[in-house]
């Protein structure tokens, strides 16, 4: 059984009709009844569809892609990224799959449908943790990109500060607020996903923009020969080497998380049974940026790739116009998380909305309740990025550990528990695999993580 044996698109009309308060509705409805005070949309287009999973997918963790092939060697490191791509797709088919028997139109409505009302509060406390871990860092990129920060004493001068001097209104706080106020909050303000398709190809195309620039410089520098040949393959010296292997795994997962706008897409789509292809189309045009970031991005930096590589271009590059090349690459950097942001925030409000109103009428036709859980996740999340810089370390747990369960452990549980009796062998199979390497890379990675916050905070202080 594959995507294309989803339930025709007549039979989903009619079960989205539906009470509000049925448990298998989704929380947004795909579709705008007639009375419902919204105008008419007569579905989303294919490539609409494909722009906002593509820009689902492709957020903060493009940036540790090409630390994550220091880490394995070139060759490893891309076979990780293609194997990670291919399950993803399977991950993805197996929640729209056995979303089919009970016309399960959300996420949430197939963990309630697999494991009851636990399922689905487990499915969007995950969404909750991952997004606003996400979010928080994308604001506290952004504020470093735009107006700088401080480390260890030493002051990294962000774009606006390198143009126009130090200025109140290019501190932090001031350029977040109107990121806030002026970009986030109208791009949050729409209620359909498929609104969002012209900013989400926009934010693709600004992804492209720093993977040419990347190949552009790389390029150069591989001409004027002060490129050294990458690595290709790990090297591994100890056990303990050899388990910081598994840490990879989390950061290519947390890469491709997408699941839970899945449904959401697939809802507005105007023809369901594109879903398929938009899911294939937007994983491999993914994959395609990340397997050439990484290659470039490695091939350009070398041994001192940083965990995030967007900090590699906070130095001299050696070559001409420098300085320009490394405003670009930051500034493009900067606008592609600004339209993400929307992105990840639509399941996020979705899902706390679920979670603290499972029976109360569609959000869609709840203007208040919608300003209000709008509002009050801005402003914490302007909060936590303004005061709270540090939560990069948190997320680094908590953030990673959500990804994995939303991306592997919750579609592979579903097809194990099997509840309406359509798994097959290969299900099973697939299942088992995903959740031991799930919960196997994990836990080595949260131990590697904390083992290394525990010798770099009891280290000696000069």
């Amino acid at each position: 059984m594959t995507i294309e044996d989803l339930a025709p698109r007549e039979e989903k009309r009619s079960d989205r009709k539906k009470s509000a308060v049925d448990e298998k509705s989704p929380l947004l409805p795909s579709r705008q009844d007639e009375g419902s005070g919204v105008n008419e949309f007569s579905g989303a287009s294919f490539s609409g569809a494909v722009f906002n999973l593509s820009t689902t997918i492709i957020g903060a963790g493009i940036m540790a892609l090409p630390a994550m092939v220091k880490e394995l060697g070139l060759l490893l490191g891309v076979a990780m990224i293609i194997i990670m791509a291919f399950l993803t797709e399977a991950s993805i088919e197996l929640l729209l799959r056995f979303s089919r028997p009970r016309k399960s139109t959300s996420y949430g409505g197939l963990m309630g449908d697999a494991f009851g009302r636990y399922g689905k509060i487990m499915l969007q406390i995950s969404v909750l943790v991952n997004n606003i871990g996400v979010l928080t860092v994308y604001m506290i990129i952004i504020g470093d990109v735009l107006s700088g920060t401080t480390s260890g004493g030493v002051h990294h001068a962000g774009v606006l500060e390198g143009w126009f001097g130090q200025h109140w209104w290019n501190g932090r706080f001031f350029v977040l607020l109107f990121a806030t106020l002026g970009i986030f909050a109208p791009l949050a303000s729409f209620k359909r996903i498929d609104s969002l398709s012209f900013t989400s190809a926009l934010s693709v195309a600004l992804a492209v923009v720093f993977l040419v620039i990347t190949i552009g410089i790389s390029l150069y520098k591989l001409i004027d020969g002060s490129v050294e040949m990458p690595r290709l393959l790990p090297e591994i010296v100890d056990i303990s080497s050899f388990l910081k292997l598994f840490t990879a795994v989390p950061v290519v997962v947390t890469a491709y998380v997408c699941h839970y706008n899945v449904h959401s897409i697939s809802n507005e789509l105007e023809d369901s049974s594109q879903i398929k292809a938009v899911v294939r189309t937007a994983i491999g045009l993914c994959a395609s940026v990340y397997v050439m970031t990484s290659i470039f991005g490695f091939l350009l930096f070398g041994e001192g790739t940083l965990s995030d590589v967007l900090a590699n271009f906070d130095a001299d590059l050696g070559i001409p116009y420098g300085s320009v090349f490394n405003d670009a690459v930051r500034v493009s950097y900067a606008a592609h998380l600004m339209l993400v942001f929307p992105i990840v925030f639509y399941p996020l409000r979705i899902n706390l909305d679920g979670l603290l109103f499972p029976s109360a009428r569609s959000l869609l036709r709840d203007n208040l309740r919608f300003s209000l859980i709008t509002v009050t996740l801005m402003t914490l999340l302007f909060l936590g990025a303004n005061f709270i810089p540090s939560i990069w370390d948190v997320f680094q747990f908590t953030g990673a550990t959500a990804a994995v369960c939303l991306g592997f452990i919750f579609p592979a549980s579903v097809a194990l528990r099997d509840s309406h009796n359509i798994a097959t062998k290969k299900d099973k199979v697939l299942g088992v695999f995903m959740v031991v390497l799930a919960v196997f890379s994990n836990i080595i990675a949260i131990y590697s993580d904390a083992y290394a916050l525990f010798k770099r905070d009891s280290s000696p202080r000069d």
